[in-house]
């Protein structure tokens, strides 16, 4: 193929010399997504890697190796929620957003409704869970520039911290304990 990428060149009149041997370069350059499939097909498999290489974020990464079906398990910020984390990801894949304030809002009707759902079962991972996903659309909200649908997920936010009980010594052993007598582990001693 760089033969006849070549041979082309040579044909063509000298005033097209600039332009062509652009189009030469584009055609030659592999894309990042290519690259970083080549560099993990060869046997390159850390995503901190191929993302210094690249010159890409390691969620780029993650995310083109995910979609080519070559990795899985890798989770951050910017990778899809279509992709399971555990089993709480169900509860939220493909049904959140902060495209505009109606969006961000019913998103965050959606966590509520979850989190207030593992709050009656006991389930302290899911309402985990459903925190972690309200906190990752804030912040991809906030970094995008999305302030207003942004401080839906604040607000939502900072009311469970406020709900949350504080945390009390007890006199025997030191003994981290909410009230009620449920220790920090989720377990009851006693």
């Amino acid at each position: 193929m760089d033969r006849d990428l070549i041979t082309v060149r040579e044909d063509h009149e000298d005033d097209n010399k600039e332009k062509d041997s652009g189009a030469e370069l584009r055609e030659r350059r592999a894309s990042k997504k290519d690259q970083i499939i080549s560099l993990f097909t060869s046997g390159m498999g850390n995503v901190e890697d191929l993302a210094m290489i690249t010159g890409t974020r390691p969620s780029y990464v993650a995310s083109t190796l995910q979609t080519a079906g070559l990795m899985s398990g890798y989770f951050d910020l910017y990778t899809t929620t279509s992709h399971p984390m555990n089993v709480y990801s169900k509860f939220f894949a493909g049904k959140l957003g902060y495209r505009d304030m109606t969006t961000a809002r019913r998103s965050v009707e959606i966590i509520e409704r979850v989190y207030r759902q593992f709050e009656t079962a006991g389930d302290r991972a899911g309402q985990h869970h459903a925190l972690m996903m309200a906190m990752t659309m804030f912040n991809r909200a906030r970094w995008t520039r999305k302030s207003r649908e942004a401080e839906i997920f604040r607000q939502w936010l900072l009311a469970r911290l406020a709900e949350a009980r504080l945390f009390e010594e007890t006199e025997e052993g030191g003994t981290l304990r909410q009230r009620g007598g449920e220790t920090a582990s989720g377990v009851d001693e006693e």
